[in-house]
């Protein structure tokens, strides 16, 4: 065993000498969902065979940021592109497409309000519009979406909601409900973003859902990542035992760490590779 270890290291090491690098694209979409808002920001990660391989269809990840956060921070501290390459380089990673969409500026929210409808711009024109755009492979079995804080709960509100459309949901430090936020305490608009938050609690939902919703739900690969130490830590336990109570099938993994870019760039790694071997091997 410790034989095949280090193998696997040397391999990795000699591999990234020869590391096949994908792109990092910060652009921009056009919208018409969001009051005030002709264009809309996002990164793209595009796989290092994208350019070369033009008849190839790709998997795509959906990775959300988190609150007071940016589309960019997924490659600005939690290293995407690198961590990307280096896996796929690796073997460990299938190439795929990855898609980290804005939703900080304007309205910090991945929801529905009265004046900021987010989430039907999500599902009816970002997602589409990626998918349209890019030589994105088409059907559940091929997307999955993932997050930490603020977008790790989105992530699971959006599986909840959204079930027939996502093969893994992958939550860091998922923010589930609304909790005192020191960052918030001088912010006019807090208020209804966290009632929100609370309006969306996925918890409930399972808790309340039909068997029909359960029957949906348990089509998703389901994936709870959160530190020990972290603020969020025990919404996350609520989570798994609504999971739990419904016999929804999920996958749970606490370390070490709190709620920061110590936490989730070795959790990134991890997500990607899950997200990877959950795909279909044709």
């Amino acid at each position: 065993m410790k034989k095949h270890i280090a193998f696997s290291i040397a391999w990795c090491l000699c591999c990234l000498h020869l590391l096949a690098q994908g792109t990092v694209t910060y652009t921009k979409m056009p919208c018409t969902l969001l009051q005030g808002i002709t264009e809309r920001e996002y990164t793209i990660y595009l796989p290092p065979s994208y350019e070369t391989d033009t008849v190839r269809t790709y998997p795509v990840l959906y990775l959300l940021h988190g609150g007071n956060c940016s589309n960019i921070d997924w490659e600005r501290y939690g290293g995407l592109s690198h961590l990307a390459d280096s896996l796929i380089t690796c073997g460990q990673m299938k190439e795929m497409i990855v898609v980290c969409p804005e939703a900080n500026k304007n309205n910090m929210i991945w929801f529905n309000a009265d004046h900021w409808r987010y989430e039907d711009f999500f599902f009816h024109e970002f997602m589409p519009y990626i998918e349209r755009t890019y030589r994105v492979k088409q059907g559940k079995a091929y997307r999955s979406v993932a997050g930490y804080s603020m977008g790790g709960g989105a992530s699971v509100v959006y599986g909840v909601l959204h079930p027939d459309l996502f093969n893994v949901v992958y939550g860091m430090s998922s923010y589930l409900r609304s909790q005192p936020l020191e960052f918030l305490k001088n912010d006019p608009s807090a208020p209804w973003r966290q009632k929100l938050v609370d309006d969306y609690n996925p918890i409930h939902t399972i808790i309340k859902g039909t068997e029909n919703d359960v029957k949906a739900w348990k089509s998703i690969r389901w994936f709870i990542d959160c530190g020990d130490k972290d603020f969020t830590y025990d919404a996350n336990i609520d989570l798994i035992t609504s999971f739990r109570k419904r016999n929804i099938p999920y996958e749970l993994r606490i370390k070490a760490g709190g709620h920061d870019w110590n936490y989730w760039r070795p959790a990134l790694h991890d997500a990607l590779i899950y997200v990877s071997e959950q795909l279909p091997e044709k």
